[in-house]
């Protein structure tokens, strides 16, 4: 059974290992997590996936990153990771993603986020632009 609940300093060890996985997830410090919106998926005990954010201003969040373990991929981890975070709270959600990243845009774009412009060479290895997304909730 799949729990979604809040990350903590015990969870960072996976959380690196699941980011070190995903070359198309945002490279921050994982030891800084804890200080945000910081969420992890789990099944049977073990860290599925994550999901970490900011308040950036009264009404507006940021989705800073957003990761599945590859081989926990297409079990709804990520949906799941998401449809928590945007449940119950009223205001904007912004996220950039790989121009490359068809997988994500189209999950994104499923749960009500829409392209609102491009930020050119955004990314590093390889370096590339970024989708910018936004998410309105009233």
């Amino acid at each position: 059974m799949l729990l979604i609940r809040s990350g903590e300093v015990r969870d960072l060890a996976e959380v690196a290992a699941i980011q070190a996985e995903c070359p198309e997830a945002s490279a921050w410090e994982v030891e800084g997590y804890p200080e945000l919106d910081f969420r992890v998926a789990s099944v049977a005990g073990r860290i599925s996936g994550f999901l970490v954010a900011r308040t950036v201003a009264p009404g507006e969040r940021e989705l800073l990153n957003l990761a599945v373990a590859p081989l926990e991929r297409r079990r709804g981890v990520a949906r799941a990771l998401l449809a928590a975070f945007l449940g119950g709270q009223e205001g904007d959600v912004f996220l950039e993603v790989r121009e490359s990243n068809q997988e994500a845009q189209s999950l994104y774009k499923s749960m009500g986020f829409q392209e609102v412009s491009l930020r050119r060479n955004y990314y590093d290895n390889p370096p590339e632009a970024a989708i910018v997304m936004k998410f309105h909730s009233c």
